[in-house]
């Protein structure tokens, strides 16, 4: 297997990174750094990699070695059985691609007896042989009893011979991704069944495999699986055969029309059915990958949405028949009690709704209601409103509450309490501050992607992973207010860390410093040295533990302090201060000497972290996430039915995919806005537009009552 730098090499070219780059990079990774704390604070070492370049280079080096991994596997099968022939060990070693490995190893991997190798048994290779060389010669005579049967077995034996050239099932690969169609056609005895229905724009269709989007090969695909469409990935019959026949097919005599028929059999037997299933995986691969990529956009969106902040607030998590559930929250989100309203019911029972929120609100002193926006949501704000003129009511997306409800940290958190009352507080939280609540929550169960049940789960796993993880990482942790399950996705610590950090927490009292992390069972120096950065004490002795400077970096800063004259803490507080600091005074040795230096040596501080540390110093602690802005439904709209063509509305963006955007204007029901509604230009993706969780105004352009659906246009909203 080639060393690790060679393999590192190859990804680099491949990444357009300089080798150096990755090599440093790969060598942190695979000691056990984290992509945030190598992005974070190792930049004169990987030369200023970023978290998107470093997860690109850690899942190109994951499969590199897999295939590395194959390729030994591939040598070892060939070399036992004594088929490793010098030409073909060069040609293994070679291979640049598992797809190019696999076509190699087609002829020799272990299989069932084919028609063919019962031809080879029957004695008829010479006369194949012989029909190929001499295409065009005199027809071939045969030395056999049955001189059908022989022609037959020659024909299949160069037929498994051209299925398995290598370097035709590549160019016809190639030629498929290029000019190949994807189709699908309705099974005829299930296409008046109820679930065909969703597939019938599917019934009849055909699309190029070059240009066919995402959303649609994930939909034709799921037709396929769920038994109600017939799917092809192929070339045209004539196309294929056209080309296969210009490279085998050398003469116009009855040998060459045996050679014709071998390549018309190979095709639509053996290639074309082995290349549809690569094609299709290959489209399969394409889907998964813009689809996670849209749902990881989203989720990251969501979980860096502005947090209203540490303000105490009633929460509702609505119901028409089984009432609404109401928890009251303190600022730091701690429940402070709960009940049950039934605003939809008599008026005695409204009275009695409106005397119980009054009491909650009044008991932590707040004037906020967060409304969960399913079912009943509309009304119950529109009642807050009445009864509380006053009142601030803001909607909350509570996707994902009732999963959060059922989940083990809610047990954890509220063993005693029902599910509804759990998902209120869910909602709640979620308003104080969504990262901290949403990490609780499986992300692929927030639905704000495209066909994620329908993606490789192993992918879509570890996208959203690094999606949470990157997104905790930019934003900090409180340390002594973070709940496990928020600890957890810390650089460096992971569940069982965290929940020591979190029993260490409750036995001791609140950590003073970062270094008392040390004491904490489990947590070692190098768990320390990835999450540290990343952990904040709000009003800590040391002003540095509350902000997002490494505590490998302090004596650097105070040492700056120092040279001023002045403490640390005197250095945060003034501007005309840290204007008088020189960076370049306390660039390293190896920062200055060259790259190459600075990537052996993680003591090395450059220029990108000494600006880093000042910008820290500025604004110690900041929040990356925006200004919380409180958002209204236009009063008019409670229902489906209260939608009007030509409305303009205003909405939220609850999730973009590849086709358009949906929007939630307080109708129950997101409506569609179409990629070719977004804007009067052309939009190639919707992200370029919009984000989850924007505040927009929209045209209602069409309404259809019966099926439940709304169409939206921005184009007119742009300019107005």
């Amino acid at each position: 297997m080639p060393e690790t730098k060679d393999i590192v090499g190859l990804i680099a070219l491949e990444l357009n990174i300089a080798p150096r780059q990755a090599e440093a990079a790969a060598a942190l990774l695979d000691e056990g750094a984290t992509i945030p704390f190598v992005a974070r604070y190792r930049k004169e070492v990987t030369g200023g990699l970023d978290e998107v370049a470093l997860i690109a280079l850690r899942d190109a080096l994951t499969a590199r070695r897999e295939l590395e991994k194959r390729r030994e596997a591939v040598l070892g099968s060939l070399a036992e059985r004594d088929l490793l022939t010098p030409v073909l060990e060069d040609a293994v070693r070679k291979a640049a691609t598992r797809t190019e490995l696999e076509d190699l190893y087609l002829p020799y991997r272990p299989r069932r007896r084919t028609r063919a190798d019962a031809a080879r048994e029957a004695g008829y290779g010479p006369l194949a042989e012989e029909i190929l060389k001499n295409q065009d010669g005199r027809p071939v005579t045969t030395p056999f009893d049955n001189p059908q049967a022989a022609l037959a077995g020659a024909r299949d034996i160069l037929a498994e011979r051209f299925n398995e050239d290598s370097g035709l099932r590549a160019s016809l690969r190639l030629l498929t991704s290029e000019e190949g169609l994807l189709t699908s056609k309705v099974i005829a005895k299930k296409k008046d069944e109820d679930g065909a229905a969703v597939y019938r724009d599917y019934f009849d269709y055909e699309e190029a495999v070059a240009r066919i989007p995402s959303h649609r090969i994930l939909a034709v695909l799921r037709g396929g699986r769920e038994g109600y469409l017939r799917v092809q990935a192929r070339l045209r019959e004539v196309r294929a055969l056209e080309w296969l026949e210009r490279r085998l097919v050398r003469g116009r005599g009855e040998n060459a029309e045996h050679v014709r028929e071998a390549v018309k059999d190979a095709w639509n037997r053996l290639t074309a059915p082995s290349l549809e299933t690569d094609v299709l995986k290959e489209l399969k691969a394409r889907a998964d990958e813009e689809a996670v990529r849209v749902f990881a956009r989203n989720v990251e969106t969501m979980l860096l949405a502005p947090p209203l902040g540490q303000k105490p607030l009633v929460a509702i998590d609505p119901g028409f028949r089984t009432g609404g559930k109401v928890a009251v929250l303190d600022a730091q989100g701690s429940l402070k009690g709960h009940d049950v309203i039934h605003p939809e019911g008599s008026s005695g029972a409204k009275n009695a709704a409106k005397s119980i929120l009054k009491e909650l609100a009044e008991r932590v002193g707040t004037h906020i209601f967060a409304v969960g926006n399913g079912t009943a949501g509309r009304e119950t704000e529109e009642f807050v409103r009445e009864a509380f003129p006053d009142a601030t009511v803001i909607p909350v997306d509570e996707r994902g509450a009732s999963v959060y409800s059922a989940s083990e940290a809610a047990r954890e958190e509220f063993g005693d309490l029902d599910l509804t009352v759990r998902g209120a507080v869910s909602i709640g939280r979620r308003l104080q501050d969504p990262l901290a609540e949403l990490v609780k929550i499986d992300p692929a169960a927030i639905g704000v992607g495209q066909y994620q049940h329908d993606v490789d789960a192993s992918l879509l796993a570890s996208s959203l992973d690094d999606t949470v993880i990157s997104a905790v990482n930019s934003v900090g942790v409180e340390l002594n207010t973070a709940s496990a399950a928020l600890l957890s996705r810390v650089s460096g610590l992971g569940p069982k860390r965290a929940r020591s950090v979190v029993e260490h927490r409750e036995k001791n009292g609140p950590f003073t410093s970062r270094r008392e992390l040390l004491n904490v069972a489990g947590l070692g120096a190098k768990a320390f040295e990835q999450a540290a950065g990343f952990l904040r004490i709000a009003g800590a002795k040391n002003p540095l533990d509350a902000g997002a400077v490494h505590p490998e970096r302090y004596a650097l800063v105070e040492q700056m302090a120092a040279d001023l004259d002045a403490s640390v803490a005197d250095l945060i507080k003034s501007e005309e201060l840290r204007k008088k600091v020189r960076l370049e005074k306390y660039v390293t040795k190896e920062a200055k000497d060259s790259p190459e230096a600075a990537s052996r040596n993680p003591s090395a501080v450059g220029l990108p972290t000494l600006r880093d540390i000042m910008a820290e110093l500025t604004k110690p602690g900041r929040d990356p996430r925006g200004t919380f802005e409180i958002f209204s439904f236009d009063e008019r709209i409670r229902d489906i039915s209260d939608v009007e063509e030509g409305m303009i509305l205003p909405g939220i963006i609850t999730n973009v995919t590849a086709f358009g955007a949906f929007v939630d204007v307080g109708a129950h029901r997101d409506g569609l806005v179409h990629i070719s509604q977004m804007a009067d230009r052309y939009v190639k993706d919707p992200s370029q537009i919009v984000s989850v969780g924007d505040k927009v105004r929209v045209k209602v352009i069409e309404v259809d009552v019966k099926r439940k659906r709304v169409s939206f246009s921005m184009k007119e909203m742009e300019n107005a």
